[in-house]
C-alpha cells in the first residue's frame, strides 16, 4: 500500500496545499507527519487545521515544542525565537494542546517515525552524515526510520556496517539491509532547491519516492511580511536555504 509522510511544514500554507494537492492524486492510504507544524510561517493554525483531520499518526518536533512554551528559546537563532513567540500568541488553544500532546516518536507500519534523531528524539540532533547515521541506526530496531529536522532530504543505506547516503529520487529496499530516511520539508526546504518536499512509501513494493513540487512562494512571502515576521524568513523560501 502508498502511504505519504510530510515533515517541516513550517506554518506555510501555500506549500502544504500543493504537497497535499498532489497527495490526492496518489490516493495513499494513509499519511502521517513527522513534526514541526509551526514556526517560521505565517498560517500555523491554518496547517495544523488543514493537516490534522487527514493524518494518522503525528509526532513532536523543536518548534511545536517551542511554540507550547514546552522548549527554551536560547536554543533558537533570534528570527526563529521571534517567530516561536508569534506563533505561541496567535495559535488557538485548541492548537497549542494538541502540539503539547504529541510524543517525541511512534512506531508506524513496522517503522519507526521521529522528528529528529532516534537515539535521542528529546535532545533535537542533526543526521547529516553515514557516521551520524551509523550511530543513530544502532537505536532502532526497525528496518526503517523516517526522520526530519534538517530539512534535507536524502537516504542512508546500512549494509552490515557499511553505510552509504543517496539523494536518488526513488530507492527500493533492500532485503537486510536498514535504512534511515530524511523525507525533507514540505515549508521550509534548505538543500538549495526551494519545491516543497515529501515522501512516498509503498510498504508491499518497499519502495521510496523524495516528491518535489512547485508551490506559491510569493504567496507565502507576503502571508510572512504581512504577519510582521523578520523580512528574513520571507525572503529565504524563495531560496531554499
Amino acid at each position: 500500500m502508498l502511504h505519504a509522510i510530510v515533515s517541516d511544514i513550517h506554518g506555510n500554507l501555500e506549500a502544504l496545499e500543493s504537497v497535499l494537492a498532489d497527495i490526492a492524486r496518489h490516493e495513499p492510504a494513509s499519511i502521517v507527519c513527522l513534526g514541526d507544524f509551526v514556526g517560521y510561517g505565517a498560517s500555523p493554525n491554518e496547517c495544523i487545521d488543514r493537516l490534522r483531520p487527514l493524518i494518522e499518526h503525528a509526532v513532536v518536533g523543536n518548534h511545536d515544542l517551542a511554540a507550547c512554551g514546552k522548549l527554551k528559546l536560547t536554543y533558537f537563532n533570534s528570527n526563529a525565537a521571534l517567530a516561536a513567540r508569534w506563533t505561541e500568541s496567535s495559535l488557538t488553544p485548541d492548537n497549542l494542546q494538541y502540539l503539547r500532546d504529541l510524543p517525541f516518536s511512534v512506531r508506524w507500519r513496522e517503522t519507526l517515525l521521529v522528528h529528529a534523531s532516534p537515539a535521542e528524539p528529546e535532545d533535537w540532533h542533526y543526521v547529516l552524515s553515514p557516521v551520524e547515521a551509523q550511530i543513530e541506526m544502532d537505536a532502532y530496531q526497525e528496518s526503517v526510520c523516517f526522520i526530519g529536522h534538517s530539512h534535507y532530504p536524502g537516504t542512508f543505506d546500512r549494509n552490515d556496517d557499511h553505510v552509504r547516503y543517496t539523494r536518488t529520487p526513488e530507492v527500493r529496499l533492500e532485503k537486510g539491509h536498514r535504512y534511515l530516511v530524511n523525507v525533507g520539508s514540505v515549508g521550509q526546504p534548505r538543500d538549495g532547491d526551494p519545491r516543497a518536499a515529501y515522501l512516498l512509501y509503498d510498504d508491499m513494493e518497499r519502495v521510496l519516492r523524495h516528491i518535489r513540487l512547485e508551490y506559491d512562494v510569493a504567496g507565502a512571502m507576503r502571508r510572512i511580511l504581512g504577519a510582521g515576521l523578520p523580512r528574513f524568513l520571507a525572503e529565504r523560501l524563495q531560496w531554499g536555504e
